[in-house]
Formats: structure tokens, C-alpha cells, sequence
């Protein structure tokens, strides 16, 4: 019965990074869109590497959801 406390409270703390992934998101893609507005010329060369840094703030969601799916099905 203790055992089941400890692991929702312990999957509820491995999400609590997702706040800073969401955080992370927004300001990629507002800088992404003040670039833009400021220099529409230069679109080709920002946009991959806004992508390139939504992959990676996406990919620390998905290791944050793995661990949390980990000690809840463990």
C-alpha cells in the first residue's frame, strides 16, 4: 500500500520537467517569430535550427515521460 504512494508521488515528481519543456518550447518558437518579423530574409537559415532546438527540448519530454511511465509499470 506504501509502495503504491511512493511511486504516484515518485512518477508525478519525474514530470514535473515537462513545465520546463513548455517554457522551453515557447521561447524557441517566440524568438523563432521575432527573428522573422525582423529579417523575413533570413527564414531558410533560422528555421532548422529552431527545429533543431525544438527536437531536443521535445526529446527531454519524452525521456522525462519514459521514467515516469517506468516507475509507474515497473
Amino acid at each position: 500500500m506504501e509502495t503504491d504512494a511512493a511511486r504516484l508521488i515518485g512518477a508525478g515528481l519525474a514530470v514535473i520537467g515537462l513545465a520546463g519543456v513548455g517554457v522551453g518550447i515557447g521561447s524557441i518558437f517566440a524568438s523563432l517569430i521575432g527573428a522573422i518579423a525582423r529579417n523575413p530574409a533570413a527564414r531558410a537559415q533560422v528555421f532548422p535550427l529552431s527545429m533543431l532546438g525544438f527536437a531536443l527540448v521535445e526529446a527531454v519530454a519524452l525521456y522525462a515521460l519514459l521514467i515516469s511511465f517506468l516507475i509507474l509499470f515497473a
